[in-house]
């Protein structure tokens, strides 16, 4: 049975995409069965692993909307270990649908299509939209844990704490054993005084764990998605490639999995 892990943060331009895409590509380097399941409409995680979607060709809104089951739209990626569920513009239109379901259906919706093939995968992540609606609580009720990428930024701050106190009444009524799996410091320049303070006060007062790891802002990294490449695979020895390949190690060291 795979763990299944949302990544997620109310706030867009937090490297919450970047986030998905490179764990999810680093732990497919350590030979991982990993699949990424993109729920934001932007699909930015699809398109960032190359992923092109043709007029016609179905993606994870026709799967919400019971048009078609998970398997018939899981792409490969360039990597062997990792697979895609990729999104399209027309996914945004999904939320009005699941509106029209009973209140107890409508959450259910992705928890009820990943348990097709939760056997298939080690890890499962899910790209969250940035936004804390239907298409993010469906990814909350279906995920074990939740990975906050968090800008260093003190505006980052008010976002995580939405986010906290969301995944708290989540728990309370729909998914009791959802927990949270860590903060990811992004975009990080510690040369700035700024950065060095929101690290400070995230380490020293956040109740949920902190990865040690830190990702810093990196051209690199940057350029990766336009190629539609995750970055170990655009340029493995760019300073983003190395920060995330050390995420996933120590990702793996704390589920208990040597890298």
């Amino acid at each position: 049975m795979s763990n299944v892990i949302a990544i997620a943060n109310q706030k867009g331009g937090v490297g919450k995409t970047t986030t998905a895409v490179n764990l999810g590509a680093s732990l497919a380097v350590a030979e991982r069965k990993t699949l990424l399941v993109d729920m934001d409409p932007q699909s930015n995680a699809s398109s960032g692993l190359g992923i092109r979607l043709d007029s016609g060709d179905k993606h994870i809104y026709h799967a919400l909307v019971g048009e078609c089951g998970i398997r018939e739209i899981v792409r490969k990626s360039e990597l062997d270990f990792l697979d895609v569920v990729p999104a399209g513009r027309d996914l945004a239109g999904a939320e009005a649908e699941l509106y029209m379901m009973n209140a107890h259906d409508r959450v259910r919706v992705l928890k009820k299509i990943l348990e097709q093939v939760r056997q298939s995968y080690k890890y499962i992540f899910i790209d969250c939209p940035p936004s804390l609606g239907l298409l993010t609580l469906n990814a909350l009720v279906a995920s074990d844990s939740v990975l906050v990428p968090v800008q260093c930024e003190y505006l980052s701050l008010e976002g995580l704490s939405s986010l906290v106190s969301t995944v708290e009444k989540v728990k309370e009524s729909l998914n009791p054993s959802l927990f949270f799996e860590g903060i990811l410091l992004t975009m990080v320049d510690l040369r700035t005084n700024l950065a060095r303070e929101v690290e400070y006060e995230v380490r020293s007062n956040s109740r949920i764990p902190v990865y040690n790891t830190t990702v810093p802002r990196n051209v690199r990294l940057s350029e990766a998605p336009s190629h539609g490449k995750p970055i170990v695979l655009y340029d493995v020895t760019s300073t983003g490639s190395r920060s995330y390949l050390q995420l996933a190690k120590e990702f793996l060291a704390q589920k208990g999995e040597a890298a």
